[in-house]
């Protein structure tokens, strides 16, 4: 649905009856219930401008979010802030309480980088899209495609080289050797593509 805006009338139409034949919202992502699954949440800055863009800001919004996790006693697998977007890998028990507070949390980080940026009223956050890990293969190779993100985006060479991700977590705690592991058992490939195109 990235590229709605740009598709001719007819496309739009057959993409709004889509998502009335399943019973999904017509303008924000579906949900669905699976309680107590592992998700990827993926949050979007509003049509993908940089507004994360300064390392402050960037990390400031990863303590927020992660404090905002921690708050809701949530379990989080992985993690990582991007200039435009973020992803977290998390255990959700009520997906609808979660995307509740999710709103809340981007509500109050939206009020305070427009107070700093003198930009009051300015979109900063479109909604949260999210995926329920169907597999374990599923779970770790999506815990690779957050750590790969700021590579695959082209803002490092290497995931130690990207500050704000949970990446320096798992390299501390279970190592590098089992890092490198994992990405040989679980490569990401193809995984996420068009997801987050700029």
């Amino acid at each position: 649905m990235y590229d709605y805006r740009k598709w001719n009338r007819e496309r739009q139409a057959a993409a709004l009856k889509e998502r009335v034949t399943y019973g999904f919202p017509l303008h924000s992502p579906p949900h669905i219930p699976e309680p107590d699954a592992y998700r990827i949440i993926t949050g979007v800055c509003f049509e993908h401008k940089p507004i994360l863009e300064s390392p402050a800001r960037l990390k400031w919004f990863e303590e927020q979010l992660l404090g905002h996790l921690q708050q809701q006693s949530l379990e989080v697998a992985a993690w990582v802030v991007l200039p435009n977007h973020y992803h977290v890998l998390v255990k959700i028990p009520d997906i609808k309480s979660f995307t509740k507070a999710q709103g809340q949390l981007h509500g109050r980080t939206s009020f305070e980088i427009n107070k700093e940026d003198n930009e009051q009223g300015r979109q900063v956050w479109f909604r949260c899209t999210d995926r329920v890990m169907r597999s374990e293969r599923h779970y770790f190779t999506t815990l690779n495609y957050i750590h790969n993100n700021p590579v695959k985006h082209g803002y490092v060479n290497k995931w130690g080289d990207w500050a704000y991700s949970s990446y320096h977590w798992y390299l501390e705690n279970k190592s590098r050797r089992w890092l490198v592991e994992l990405w040989r058992e679980y490569p990401v490939l193809n995984y996420g593509n068009q997801w987050d195109v700029l």
